[in-house]
């Protein structure tokens, strides 16, 4: 009995590169899969591909929601690629949010600054390339009737309209 799961478990294992990879920095001009980028060849990775600054620097903050988010996602750090974490950075303003969202597989949230100074937070994800959706985008920036929407929501149609103006939503 012993042996066919050692068998099995041997071959498994010997189909995926991930077990002999020590790294695997993206590869950001190759394609782009479910399964991440390609690796670079190991010949063309330098150290500027392990070095990401722009999480040291505050975003900009003055936009409608007062907040800004830096990522650090596979896109931007190439050598988070693969490894299954990445990280971003959240600046707010007195007063800003990040309205409420979700990622995939994760809990409907918001993030807001109730004080009167700039407020800093680090938000580690367990994706390198995790996913978003604001709700606000999702239910108002969309072509889908206000009637519906009005049903859904118990929002009055002229607020639903409002909204869709903010965000781009028609119907």
């Amino acid at each position: 009995m012993i042996l066919p799961i050692f068998f099995i478990f041997s071959l498994i294992s010997s189909i995926s590169h991930a077990a002999v990879q020590d790294f695997c920095v993206a590869d950001l001009a190759g394609p782009d899969g479910p399964a991440g980028y390609t690796c670079k060849k190991p010949a063309t990775v330098t150290v500027n591909d392990f070095v990401y600054s722009a999480l040291g620097i505050a975003g900009n903050t003055t936009n409608m929601i007062k907040a800004a988010v830096t990522p650090a996602f596979a896109t931007q750090f190439p050598s988070v690629n693969g490894l299954g974490l990445s990280i971003a950075r959240i600046d707010l303003a007195p007063g800003g949010v990040v309205p409420f969202h979700t990622h995939p597989g994760g809990l409907l949230h918001f993030q807001i600054n109730a004080g009167g100074t700039l407020a800093l937070a680090f938000a580690s994800f367990s994706s390198d390339r995790p996913g978003l959706q604001i709700l606000d985008n999702v239910l108002f920036g969309n072509n889908l009737p206000t009637e519906l929407i009005a049903a859904t929501t118990f929002l009055d149609t002229a607020q639903i309209k409002k909204l869709k103006g903010v965000l781009g939503g028609s119907g």
